[in-house]
């Protein structure tokens, strides 16, 4: 496209274009921002600015857009997210104006936002908790009953960041509804601000998707080797699935025998350690094992912590306030 400085000199003096020409080029050289540019750059004199005018008038353009931000979605800009800058230098004698664009610091945060949420990966679980993001005051004063439990799950990502990956994990063990998943979503997208990648599963689903699965050995290997190697790894409601000798055996216990003196586990559950026990040594298939679900739990009790989560059930206030 032909500069609009170009265009200035096929004008006729005294011409309406020639004249609307001017008062645009009196319009930019009053600018604060190109009088903040010029006294950086005194080599930036009305006839480089003439001869850049397209550059220069996508410079102020795009500085007033940002200034009156409409928010990232609707973004005014050429290009969605970042503005112009300028930056001048001489060569052989004449004035070069070079323009780049720079990202906008919401583009930045949104990029950071979105590289915190791809290092945590769910399988069947909701990602509302892990994409809203909670201050921990909130977390803490959202329900007082279950304050104790949300003070030490703050403890415990205190401590990560502080010392690096703990050697045990923790288990979250309360009634339906008192926040046992958020807790641990909110705990992964803390950790994940700090470096670290997180899987979250809903142990009844994956158990259930673990059958088809099993006709696909690739995929199944290739979920078993996220799940063993992720800084993090959560078992979301453990003890409410179906198990079967081969999820037991083979899948949870590859990936606890793995994962077990090398990084930290974490459970949600309806059960206390000794029920959840007692439901591993148990299958439809085999009926009791209680070596099996001893050995399974050699694997859990001795690497968390275990915390009561109290308080109310927060399923049922929501559907009450639906009504």
């Amino acid at each position: 496209m032909e500069s609009l400085g170009k265009m200035l000199k096929q004008w006729p003096k005294g011409s309406e274009m020639a004249v609307r020409a001017q008062e645009r080029v009196s319009e930019l050289l009053a600018n604060p921002l190109i009088v903040q540019l010029r006294s950086k750059h005194p080599e930036l004199d009305e006839q480089a600015i003439r001869l850049n005018m397209n550059k220069v008038y996508q410079y102020t353009a795009e500085y007033k857009n940002c200034s009156n931000c409409p928010g990232l979605d609707r973004c005014p800009n050429d290009f969605e997210g970042h503005y112009t800058m300028l930056n001048c230098h001489e060569q052989s004698g004449t004035v070069q104006v070079d323009d780049r664009k720079v990202p906008c610091k919401k583009l930045l945060a949104r990029q950071h936002e979105q590289q915190i949420r791809n290092r945590v990966r769910s399988f069947y679980v909701d990602e509302t908790a892990l994409q809203r993001g909670y201050s921990a005051d909130e977390i803490l004063t959202n329900d007082l009953e279950r304050a104790k439990a949300a003070n030490q799950v703050l403890s415990y990502i205190y401590r990560t960041k502080e010392e690096g990956l703990q050697n045990n994990g923790l288990y979250l063990a309360g009634n339906f509804g008192t926040g046992k998943t958020f807790l641990m979503c909110y705990m992964l997208h803390e950790l994940a601000k700090a470096g670290y990648s997180g899987v979250i599963v809903y142990v009844p689903e994956f158990v259930e998707d673990l059958k088809s699965m099993f006709q696909e050995p690739q995929k199944l290997k290739e979920t078993v080797e996220l799940m063993k190697e992720t800084d993090l790894l959560v078992f979301d409601d453990i003890g409410a699935e179906n198990l079967n000798p081969w999820v037991r055996d083979h899948v949870m216990g590859t990936i606890l025998n793995y994962r077990m003196n090398r990084k930290p586990t974490f459970y949600t559950s309806n059960q206390s350690l000794d029920v959840l026990e007692r439901h591993f040594s148990f299958t439809n298939k085999d009926g009791d094992e209680l070596h099996k679900g001893q050995r399974l739990m050699d694997r859990i009790r001795p690497f968390v912590e275990v915390i009561i989560v109290s308080g109310e059930n927060k399923r049922g206030r929501a559907m009450q306030n639906k009504k």
